[in-house]
């Protein structure tokens, strides 16, 4: 057996205490937040709260009192899980045509993808874009502009490439087409990068903001949940509000509002851990080459 020197068990305690202090300053936060949201104000009495002052759920029960909260739950679900969906659909089967050298025309078609990650028309002329499409007012606003993801693109495109020319030859060799090559070979093969374009989709969906407040403003049936919140933090912190809690003191504006982060925070978190192996290899895709 080999025998471990002095600097080596040395080495490992401090690593061991660095990563335990790294993981106590990312849970924290989290911990207060949670702690806060369900302690009472008149109990409160500031500094760092690791456990509930005087449990009580009164500020998640005036969250989701508002029928417009779950109106907004349900957009924001419905778009985190049909947004995600149709950008895999198109981008996949796009970053695997630019893998095509064959394809005529497929340097002109990369430059111009390359093209607009480093330029963007603004946000006015995507504004009449929307309009002259007759998207603004509509569910499709969410769905249609992220159906193509370029930065996804890329990531497949990298993924795909470094796969075995083998995969494909065989399959054509049996006669398969494209389309079969693509879904019954290559598809498979690429769950790592597909989970991580997917997860990267899911949390820009779920945390959509601008999108809400840019075209559907008029349209209360097609807010967020984010949006939502949003509002009735708004509301929540007029002077009006403030004194009507000074004298119920069930609920203060800051409990609201950790009340409500721990509502938009707590599904990503959720889902997270079962994607996160795939996560963290989609972002290996192309730094290793052999």
């Amino acid at each position: 057996m080999k025998t471990r020197s002095i600097g080596g068990i040395a080495f490992d305690i401090a690593n061991y205490l660095f990563m335990l202090s790294v993981l106590l300053v990312m849970t924290l936060p989290f911990i207060y937040v949670i702690s806060y949201s369900l302690s009472s104000p008149n109990l409160l009495k500031g500094g760092l709260i690791l456990f509930p002052e005087g449990f009580t759920l009164d500020s998640f029960k005036r969250a989701f009192g508002d029928p417009a909260v779950l109106t907004g739950a349900g957009i924001s679900v419905a778009r985190t899980v049909i947004g995600p969906a149709v950008m895999l659909f198109f981008t996949s089967m796009a970053g695997y045509v630019l893998t095509r050298s064959e394809l005529i025309g497929v340097k002109v078609f990369r430059k111009y993808f390359i093209y607009t990650l480093y330029f963007s028309s603004g946000i006015i002329p995507m504004y009449l874009l929307m309009g002259y499409l007759q998207l603004k007012g509509t569910f499709l606003i969410y769905i249609v502009p992220g159906a193509i993801s370029v930065f996804n693109m890329v990531l497949i495109k990298t993924y795909i490439e470094a796969l075995p020319s083998e995969l494909g030859e065989a399959a054509v060799v049996d006669g398969a087409n494209d389309l079969q090559l693509f879904f019954k070979v290559i598809f498979p093969v690429c769950t790592p990068v597909f989970a991580a374009v997917v997860l990267f989709d899911i949390v820009n969906q779920w945390n959509a903001f601008m999108d809400v407040q840019i075209y559907n403003t008029m349209s209360p049936g097609l807010h967020s949940l984010q949006y939502v919140l949003y509002n009735m933090l708004n509301q929540y912190n007029s002077m009006e509000q403030l004194k009507q809690n000074m004298q119920s003191q069930a609920i203060s504006p800051q409990t609201f509002k950790m009340a409500t982060t721990v509502i938009t925070v707590l599904p990503i978190a959720c889902v997270y851990p079962f994607l996160q192996k795939y996560f963290i290899k989609g972002l290996l895709v192309g730094s290793v080459k052999g």
